[in-house]
């Protein structure tokens, strides 16, 4: 599976070019290996990808603005669900990825063994309560 990122490589917005370059550095990074889209020298790559977005998922008004990430021709989400992901080291499963093995996102919580009695026990030899 690859991750399709589209881009503008001629955008005129400074917010989106750091966004595109946040995204693609963050992946490269990670060796998790995409491809580029650019949808301002390359029609066809526009277009799929405005037909490709869910409803749901586009702008009220206007049309999609890259960054938008594919897992091929799955629906990933926009910069905004990307760095929601990021944050909570959800990447992997936004991208419809396995996670590697000791990544923290592979890493499962359990939850740790509650010593309350010991903790109790410790406070009353302590302190007077």
């Amino acid at each position: 599976m690859v991750i399709k990122v589209y881009i503008a490589s001629s955008s005129g917005s400074t917010s989106i070019k750091k966004q595109q370059q946040d995204v693609m550095g963050f992946l490269a990074a990670n060796k998790i290996e995409f491809e580029e889209c650019d949808i301002a020298a390359n029609e066809a790559n526009r277009k799929w990808m405005r037909e490709n977005i869910p409803e749901e998922s586009r702008p009220a008004t206007g049309n999609p603005l890259p960054p938008q990430i594919f897992n091929e021709s799955k629906y990933c989400g926009n910069y905004e669900a990307f760095f929601d992901a990021r944050e909570d080291n959800a990447v992997y499963a936004f991208l419809g990825l396995t996670a590697p093995p000791g990544s923290k996102a592979s890493m499962k919580k359990t939850p740790q063994p509650c010593h309350m009695r010991q903790c109790l026990s410790y406070v009353q030899k302590t302190h007077v309560i």
